[in-house]
C-alpha cells in the first residue's frame, strides 16, 4: 500500500538556495480602484480567478466578520494583487485571495469553510448576527461601494516565462508561508501540461520511489525537470529554475509535446528503473537526489526510444556502475546546474545505459 511507504528525503543541494533567476525590468503595473460590489461580480464570473493550488481560505469565521466589519465602518484595507493573463486578459490572484473570498461568500451568503449561514460575528453590537441580506440598506450600499484598491500586473517582455510575474509571486505571495518553485507555477502556468503533471505524478513505480505525494510539489517539480532536460538538454541555461519555467510556459497547452507522448516518455522509463532497481533507484546517499534522478532518467528513455528493454538486471548493473563513477559523481553533488555539469552526467548516464539490450 502506498500509505505505508515512508516519504522520502530529498538531497538539498546548493543549487536550491543559489539558484536564483535574474529579474527582468519587463513589467508594467498600474493601480484602479474598484468598488466592491464590481469584485464580487468578477469573482463570480471568472474574470478575476484564483489559482487551483492556492484554495487554502485559512481566516475563521470571526476573522472574515471583522474584514466586512472593517468595509461597513468605512476604514481603509490592505490593496491586492493581481496579474493580467496575455492570452485570457483575465486577472490571476497574486496577493489578496483571503479578502476576495470572503466578499464573495458573504455575498452568496454562505461561509464555504463551514457551510453554514454568514452571519456576521465577533463584530460590534450594531452588525451581530448580520448577513448580507438583513443589512439595512444604507449599510449595503456603503458596502456595495466600497473601495478596494488593485495593484495590476502584466509582463511585457520577454513573455516566454513570464519570469517578472513569477519575481512578483515569490516576493509578494502571503499564505502564510513560502511557497516552492513548483507551487509558484501551478499558479501561473495552469495548463494541461500543470494537469498531467499531477496525473504522471500518480503513477504506482514513481510513487513506490519516491513515497506519499509531497505537499510542496517536489515530486512533480522533478518529473518537470526529466522532461524538460530530456526534450531540451541541448539548449539548456543555469538557472534550473528559470530553464524549467520556460518549458513549463511553452508547453503550458501541450502544443510542443502532446500529452500521449509525455506519457510515454515518463511511464516506461519510471517503471523500468524501478522494475530493475527497485525504491532506491535515485538515492545514492539515502536521499533522493534530483541531478541523479534527471542523469539516470533520460539514459533510460533514451535507451528505450529505440526498442524495449529485456534485460532488466543489466540495467542495475549500469546503475550501480554509473554512481561509482569518478566523472559523474561531481556532477551530481556539486555546482549541479551548471551547464557543463549537467550536459556531463545526461551524457555519460545516455552512453552507460546504451549498452543495454
Amino acid at each position: 500500500m502506498l500509505n505505508e511507504v515512508e516519504e522520502v528525503k530529498i538531497e538539498k543541494l546548493e543549487d536550491d538556495e543559489e539558484d536564483v533567476i535574474p529579474f527582468q525590468d519587463a513589467i508594467t503595473s498600474y493601480g484602479a480602484d474598484y468598488p466592491v460590489e464590481s469584485l464580487v461580480k468578477r469573482m463570480r464570473s471568472g474574470d478575476i480567478f484564483i489559482p487551483h493550488f492556492q484554495r487554502g481560505y485559512v481566516w475563521s469565521l470571526v476573522d472574515a466578520s471583522r474584514f466586512i466589519e472593517t468595509l461597513l465602518l468605512g476604514l481603509p484595507v490592505p490593496g491586492i494583487f493581481l496579474s493580467r493573463e496575455y492570452e485570457s486578459q483575465k486577472l490571476l490572484v497574486i496577493d489578496g485571495q483571503q479578502r476576495l473570498r470572503t466578499l464573495q461568500y458573504f455575498y452568496d451568503g454562505i461561509f464555504e469553510p463551514m457551510r453554514q449561514v454568514f452571519a456576521l460575528r465577533g463584530v460590534q453590537a450594531e452588525f451581530k448576527g448580520v448577513t448580507y441580506k438583513s443589512l439595512p440598506e444604507e449599510d449595503r450600499r456603503r458596502l456595495d461601494d466600497s473601495i478596494i484598491h488593485l495593484t495590476i500586473v502584466k509582463q511585457d517582455e520577454p513573455s516566454d516565462d513570464d519570469s517578472s510575474i513569477y519575481h512578483i509571486f515569490e516576493r509578494l505571495n502571503t499564505t502564510g508561508r513560502v511557497l516552492s518553485p513548483q507551487e509558484l507555477r501551478a499558479c501561473l502556468y495552469h495548463g494541461d501540461f500543470n494537469d498531467l503533471l499531477a496525473q504522471l505524478n500518480e503513477d504506482k513505480a514513481w510513487r513506490s520511489i519516491f513515497g506519499p505525494v509531497n505537499r510542496r510539489m517536489r515530486d512533480q517539480e522533478l518529473i518537470l525537470r526529466f522532461l524538460a532536460l530530456h526534450f531540451y538538454s541541448d539548449s539548456y541555461k543555469k538557472p534550473m529554475k528559470g530553464f524549467l519555467n520556460r518549458y513549463m510556459k511553452r508547453n503550458e497547452d501541450l502544443k510542443l509535446q502532446s500529452a500521449d507522448q509525455l506519457i510515454q516518455t515518463f511511464i516506461p522509463t519510471i517503471e523500468a528503473i524501478y522494475d530493475s532497481v527497485g525504491r532506491q533507484a535515485f538515492k545514492p546517499k539515502g536521499a533522493l537526489n534530483a541531478a541523479v534522478f534527471d542523469a539516470v532518467m533520460i539514459g533510460v528513455a533514451r535507451r528505450l526510444e529505440r526498442d524495449g528493454v529485456e534485460d532488466r538486471k543489466s540495467v542495475d548493473e549500469k546503475y550501480q556502475m554509473l554512481l561509482s563513477n569518478e566523472d559523474f559523481i561531481p556532477a551530481t553533488q556539486e555546482s549541479t546546474s551548471d551547464e557543463e555539469n549537467v550536459r556531463r552526467r545526461i551524457a555519460l548516464a545516455s552512453d552507460a545505459f546504451a549498452e543495454v539490450k
